[in-house]
């Protein structure tokens, strides 16, 4: 992978989502760091962590005396959800001026080894948002139970229908950037907090007339650690992007 580096690369990963219940990320997130790290020397990570109750932000500390000026570390203390995790992770990653910027979660849902085609994508000039894309070649989901595949390949069709969007996979967490999208997006201005925060990052790069480009990747459902969808994330959902695409048309 080193070989198509030109610039340092930034992995945000979020450690714990208030919204989807997911705790225990202690169990994964030696592992996960070791297997990004090993991707190149040229990948630096940012850890997100909203106060975890399992003191996943001490393994963190610990590993950067391993991985000194790699490894970074952004506590929070108040879980005010994934949106706002990420949105942190992005401003601080467009301070320290990194050039490809990723989101993923930390559970090995995502491979790590999917990286690169995400990032070849956009560094290439294929995208300027790489999106790795459980639903681009059918359904490529191990280990989550049909109702909940039913459920995500259901709500990626509504927003296709009521945003317009050609993306299949809508709702993926899977995502590079490049810089200058993050840069023309306004962070301050990203209202959803919960699912629907994926959403309205596409859409507000779609509205702007960036090239989004999804990769087929095989999302696996998380091994360690355990995960709940609620109904409040449903709800956001599927109101919020009937909101959000009206809320544009007036824009226009």
């Amino acid at each position: 992978m080193e070989k198509y580096y030109n610039n340092q690369v930034l992995e945000v990963i979020e450690i714990l989502k208030e919204e989807s219940k997911t705790y225990n990320e202690i169990e994964n997130i030696d592992a996960i760091i070791r297997a990004v790290f090993s991707q190149s020397d040229l990948v630096h990570i940012l850890i997100v962590d909203d106060n975890s109750p399992d003191l996943t932000a001490l393994k963190v500390k610990e590993l950067q005396e391993e991985f000194q000026d790699r490894l970074f570390l952004e506590l929070r203390k108040l879980k005010s959800g994934l949106g706002t995790a990420y949105i942190h992770g992005f401003k601080w990653a467009l301070k320290k001026r990194y050039d490809y910027i990723f989101e993923m979660d930390a559970d090995f849902s995502h491979d790590p080894k999917d990286l690169i085609k995400l990032y070849e994508c956009c560094d290439k000039g294929l995208a300027d948002v790489a999106i790795g894309s459980r639903y681009i070649t059918g359904v490529n989901v191990v280990n989550w139970p049909m109702n909940r595949v039913l459920i995500s390949y259901i709500a990626s069709i509504y927003v296709r229908i009521i945003t317009g969007m050609k993306i299949h996979d809508t709702t993926a967490g899977f995502v590079c950037y490049k810089r200058n999208v993050l840069e023309t997006l306004d962070l301050n201005k990203i209202k959803f907090i919960g699912y629907a925060f994926q959403i309205e990052m596409k859409f507000k790069a779609h509205i702007k007339n960036f090239n989004i480009v999804e990769v087929p990747v095989i999302f696996t459902d998380r091994t360690k650690g355990e995960s709940k969808l609620s109904s409040g994330i449903i709800s956001e959902a599927i109101f919020g992007v009937i909101s959000m695409k009206i809320k544009s048309i007036f824009k226009k």
